[in-house]
């Protein structure tokens, strides 16, 4: 038997608390032993970020010894502070359980208690600078689906804690009957690529320069277009070491690594509308379906086709 406790709170996303434990009573059924336990601040009954009620089983302060413990996740961090009694009771758990995780911003949680420093650690992508910020002992990888270091375990954002806990019981119960557990849930075992693939690549502020800004639109505007560094340069009015300076100021990256972001998320709009990869290839200005192929596997771990057939509308026309 190997006994799990799930922290909750008041607008917990209801999918970090439902996806994993579909997982762990799943696997039940092909013969592991789960026991979950749900747990909350004073073991008060919680509701979710669709207004849906949570019983909770315990008072953190009753769980007892643990295999497992799982921090969920919630719209609530990190646009505000996680409140001193969530923290703590995220050390208590942890303190009981032999190993522990965050399912998406629960990472936030594992973070103010103080769990997360010097190791490792990943959160949903949107949120993931933020926790760089704030939490600068910790080394975020935004681009992990989920992160192990050691006994502390963290996912990527809401269904990534399915993928998070198919990890666990492999380690649990070996790759065969997580197989089986994935196959039943008609989900992967090992998701292909990482977060980049959900995500927008360019984020961030506008330039505040603006011969800098002007080069940035002019870029947005035609990414098919010759933007080498010589052109960039002179449409700005600028030396090109002038130029280049200020792409890294101002946007911390080069001028051919913005260009290649904007062809990007061009050729990522254009495979969404379903138009084809070598057309797509040319229209964002990479000149060939392989140049467009490197470029997306580096970004996203998976190939443009790939990333056409997972995001491609479910409408029949």
């Amino acid at each position: 038997m190997r006994r799990l406790a799930l922290l909750v709170f008041d607008e917990v996303k209801l999918l970090d608390v439902a996806g994993p434990s579909e997982v762990f009573a799943e696997a039940n059924r092909f013969g592991a032993d789960y026991r979950l336990v749900l747990c909350s601040v004073g073991g008060r009954d919680v509701s979710s970020s669709t207004g849906m009620r949570i019983p909770v089983d315990a008072d953190v302060a009753d769980t007892g010894p643990l295999d497992t413990a799982l921090v969920m996740g919630g719209d609530v961090f990190p646009a505000h502070a996680v409140p001193p009694e969530l923290a703590e009771a995220a050390r208590t758990i942890a303190g009981r359980a032999k190993r522990i995780a965050s399912i998406c911003t629960g990472s936030f949680v594992l973070a103010a208690a103080g769990l997360l420093d010097g190791r490792r650690a990943t959160t949903h992508w949107q949120h993931a600078a933020t926790l760089a910020r704030a939490h600068p002992a910790i080394q975020v990888e935004p681009d992990a689906i989920f992160v192990e270091d050691g006994p502390v375990f963290t996912s990527a954002g809401v269904a990534a804690g399915i993928d998070l806990a198919l990890a666990l019981v492999e380690r649990d119960h070996g790759p065969e009957l997580a197989r089986r557990v994935a196959r039943s849930l008609v989900v992967f075992l090992q998701r292909p690529g990482g977060q980049s693939q959900f995500s927008p690549s360019l984020r961030g502020p506008a330039p505040k320069t603006p011969p800098l800004r002007a080069v940035c639109d002019a870029v947005a505007a035609d990414p098919a277009g010759d933007h080498s560094l010589p052109k960039l340069a002179a449409r700005a009015g600028l030396s090109t070491r002038h130029l280049t300076r200020l792409f890294q100021e101002e946007l911390g990256t080069t001028p051919a690594k913005y260009v290649e972001l904007i062809r990007f998320d061009a050729a990522k709009s254009l495979l969404d509308a379903g138009h084809p990869v070598t057309a797509t290839a040319y229209a964002s200005g990479f000149g060939s379906a392989e140049s467009l192929r490197r470029v997306f596997v580096q970004h996203t771990g998976v190939s443009p086709r790939a990333y056409q057939q997972r995001f491609q509308t479910s409408r029949r026309t």
